[in-house]
């Protein structure tokens, strides 16, 4: 029988939720497999039906973070139960379904079975795992903890993914709104402002401002709609190529820091992500400094970089972690506090994993209250436009029984 593709989701010894995928016969072999494996089958269905079905865009070379977690919660499972580990990669190599992670997959066994270590196979391919993952893993090796590391890296993707879809699923209703608003007002112009000009240049007479600008507006509309497309195309292109780069980056993850009602959300997703990664790093045993200069890297922001970067000076010279942390804006004075007390208590990497989670709740709390707020925002807004935009069409009709008299 040919194999098919299911996904999955169960609840393990601990008692948490887990998800994933997975290709077999049947859905009674997921099971089996599954029980063998110590986890409590909860939901079992074909992968790709309906609502669920994966849009893969063709020749695309990026992991999405999801389908990483993923992988890197099943070899940790399969790890843990005792397989050896060339095994674990050539299982996990056949069973994932998107093509470039079952491809570097297959180079990594392809290093294993060279005699490399895991954490150097991960390493050949730096585009697909992140540096935190490398570490991690070499730390497990080095310190006989490969299946505990790998469980905890897993554990990390799995809540950055989290707080991803928390953003996009704040951000998806006004994108779709103003995507909305915007397709209906180039409509208008370009459809419906031109029957109403012939009209009224046939009636003759003077047409008020706001009718002469929608009219203005709309025979440029030949004009600004092409160029709106290109400058559009190019900035995102311009974006893809350079987005990443340093000198773009100490621009611009400032200034998200300063965007009135944002601002807030990008300082508590760039706090999660530090005292996450920083925590765990500390947490599986990697030293302090080169801990430091991963989380700089990793981070998503040059704002966390630099005050990384002042903190891995100040360690370097026997000075603790949270005092150059209050010398930087983006890092509340609870944060310092908190992470002093680590310090004096020696368990850093506990507090910063409590900070993390209060920083993954506090994001969730503040994407539920904007969400919330810009809703009749954008509702008030799209009105006032497309409001306007009728009460200037209509405005010459009112001087129609003039100008026929």
């Amino acid at each position: 029988m040919t194999a098919q593709s299911f996904e999955y989701k169960v609840r393990d010894a601990d008692g948490k939720f887990r998800e994933g995928k997975v290709k077999a016969a049947s859905a009674e072999a997921v099971a089996d497999r599954l029980r063998s494996l110590g986890y409590v089958p909860l939901q079992i269905s074909k992968a790709g039906q309906g609502l669920q079905t994966e849009i893969k865009l063709p020749g695309s070379k990026r992991v999405p973070p999801k389908e990483l977690a993923i992988a890197t919660r099943q070899l940790a499972t399969m790890v843990q139960s005792g397989l050896p580990l060339l095994r674990c990669l050539a299982i996990l190599s056949d069973q994932v379904e998107h093509p470039e992670l079952a491809r570097v997959l297959g180079e990594v066994r392809a290093g294993v079975e060279a005699g490399h270590s895991l954490s150097s196979s991960l390493q050949g391919e730096p585009r697909t795992f992140p540096p935190l993952m490398i570490n991690m893993v070499r730390a497990g090796e080095l310190g006989g903890f490969l299946d505990t590391a790998l469980a905890q890296v897993a554990e990390t993707l799995e809540a950055e993914v989290r707080l991803r879809a928390k953003v996009k699923s704040a951000m998806t209703y006004p994108v779709v709104v103003l995507v909305m608003a915007a397709l209906m007002c180039i409509g208008m112009l370009l459809f419906i402002v031109p029957v109403f000009e012939k009209m009224f240049t046939d009636l003759g007479g003077v047409l008020p401002l706001p009718t002469r600008i929608l009219v203005f507006l709309s025979d440029a509309m030949v004009f600004i709609l092409p160029a709106l497309a290109i400058g559009t195309f190019v900035c995102v292109v311009w974006w893809r190529r350079n987005g990443h780069e340093r000198r773009v980056r100490e621009v611009v993850d400032p200034l998200k820091l300063k965007m009135p009602v944002f601002g807030d959300l990008a300082a508590k997703i760039a706090l999660a992500r530090f005292s996450r990664n920083l925590g765990t790093l500390l947490g599986a045993g990697v030293p302090i400094l080169q801990a430091l200069d991963i989380v700089g890297d990793t981070s998503g922001s040059t704002v966390i970089a630099h005050a990384t970067e002042d903190v891995r000076r100040s360690v370097a010279g026997g000075q603790s972690i949270a005092g150059p942390l209050g010398r930087h804006e983006i890092f509340p004075s609870m944060v310092v506090q908190m992470i002093a007390s680590g310090e004096e208590s020696g368990a850093v990497d506990v507090m910063l994993g409590r900070i993390a989670t209060f920083y993954d709740e506090e994001v969730e709390a503040t994407t539920e209250a904007l969400t919330s707020l810009i809703e009749p925002l954008l509702i008030a807004g799209l009105g006032l436009v497309v409001g306007g935009m009728i009460v200037a069409l209509y405005m010459p009709i009112f001087s129609v029984f003039d100008l026929i008299q």
